[in-house]
C-alpha cells in the first residue's frame, strides 16, 4: 500500500525536506506550505481539498480554486489524484452533485463517509476505480469499537466472496498500522508524522535531536506495516469489541 503523510510539516523547511524526501504525500488546499518540497522530492502526492477543516473550524469549501489548483498540478509526474469536493456531513444528493461536476479530464477520488448509506458505497465502487473512505457522523473517531462496526459492514458490502474489494481503497485518517494492517486498503493517509515530530514525550528518554528526525522515526515506524491483502469476514467482529 501507498502511505501518505499529511502536510504541511511543523519546523524548519530542513525538518519538511528530511521527512518528505523519497516519500508520498498528501497536501491539503488550505495549506499548500510545503508544496515545493512535495514536487521536487516526493515519490508521488495526493491533494486534499480541505473539507476536513471546514468541517472543524467552519466557513466554505473554494470549489473553483480548488479546481483550478488541480488543473494546474495534475500534468506533473507525481500527481496520483485529487479528493473531490465534498461535504463531510452533507447528505447524498449534495455529494454526488459535487461529484457530477468533477471535470472529467481531471484524476479525482470521491469520498465516501461512514454515515452514508451502503448502498452509496456500492454504486461509487462499482462506478470509480478509487473510493475514499471518511470518518463522519457517529462514526467520526477512526480505530472505536463503533467504528469498527461501520467499516465491518461497509467491507462485508463491497467485497466478493474472496474478500477483495471492488475497487482500489484510500482511508482518510487511517495511517495507523491498528487500522490499516486489517483492512485492503491500496493507500491511506494521516498527519501523524507531520504533528507529532515535535513532540519529544512519545521517545521516551532516548530522543531524536530534531523535529525533522523525529518525524522522519514516526514515518518510517509506520511505514514498516502493509496493509491486509484481503477483507476476512470472519473474526473482523472482534475488533468492534
Amino acid at each position: 500500500m501507498i502511505h501518505y503523510h499529511g502536510t504541511p510539516v511543523g519546523g524548519t523547511r530542513h525538518d519538511a525536506a528530511r521527512l518528505l524526501a523519497g516519500r508520498h504525500a498528501l497536501v491539503p488546499f488550505p495549506r499548500q506550505d510545503d508544496m515545493g518540497i512535495v514536487a521536487e522530492a516526493c515519490q508521488s502526492f495526493v491533494f486534499d481539498n480541505g473539507a476536513f477543516t471546514v468541517w472543524r473550524q467552519g466557513g466554505q469549501l473554494d470549489v473553483d480554486g480548488y479546481l483550478r489548483w488541480v488543473d494546474d498540478w495534475y500534468r506533473h509526474p507525481g500527481f496520483d489524484w485529487a479528493l473531490i469536493p465534498d461535504v463531510i456531513d452533507g447528505d447524498e444528493n449534495a455529494n454526488d452533485l459535487l461529484l457530477e461536476q468533477w471535470p472529467a479530464h481531471l484524476p479525482g477520488v470521491p469520498v465516501w463517509h461512514l454515515h452514508e448509506s451502503l448502498e452509496r458505497l456500492q454504486r461509487l465502487a462499482s462506478d470509480w476505480r478509487t473510493v475514499a473512505f471518511g470518518s463522519s457522523g457517529q462514526w467520526s473517531s477512526p480505530g472505536t469499537a463503533p467504528w469498527w462496526t461501520r467499516m465491518s459492514a461497509a467491507m462485508d458490502a463491497i467485497c466478493d466472496e474472496h474478500g477483495r474489494p471492488l475497487c482500489r481503497l484510500h482511508g482518510l485518517r487511517m495511517l495507523d498500522p491498528a487500522i490499516f494492517s486489517r483492512l485492503p486498503l491500496a493507500s491511506a493517509d494521516s498527519t501523524n508524522a507531520a504533528v507529532n515530530g515535535g513532540s519529544v514525550k512519545r521517545f521516551g528518554m532516548y530522543v531524536p535531536p530534531t523535529a525533522g528526525q523525529r518525524a522522519a522515526v514516526i514515518a518510517d515506524r509506520i511505514e514498516a506495516h502493509n496493509s491486509a491483502p484481503i477483507w476476512q469476514r470472519s473474526g473482523q467482529a472482534e475488533f468492534a469489541l
